[in-house]
């Protein structure tokens, strides 16, 4: 598995997560949906992801997305 499906499934399970979460459980679970979309944003604008970085660590290879 390369670093952008892990990144992609890891911002959609938040995503999916907290806006469950905020319809169920408290409205404010819906800041951790704002934020991962900013992370997402600023991903798509920079090219730097926090995630890639803690994931080449532990030794998964990535594609041309993020290099």
């Amino acid at each position: 598995m390369n670093i952008e499906k892990i990144v992609l499934m890891a911002a959609g399970t938040m995503v999916l997560a907290s806006s469950i979460l905020s319809v169920y459980h408290t409205p404010e679970w819906i800041y951790l949906t704002g934020f991962v979309g900013a992370n997402l944003l600023f991903s798509g604008i920079t090219g730097f992801c926090p995630m890639v970085k803690i994931l080449k660590k532990f030794g998964f290879s990535h594609g041309c997305a993020f290099k």
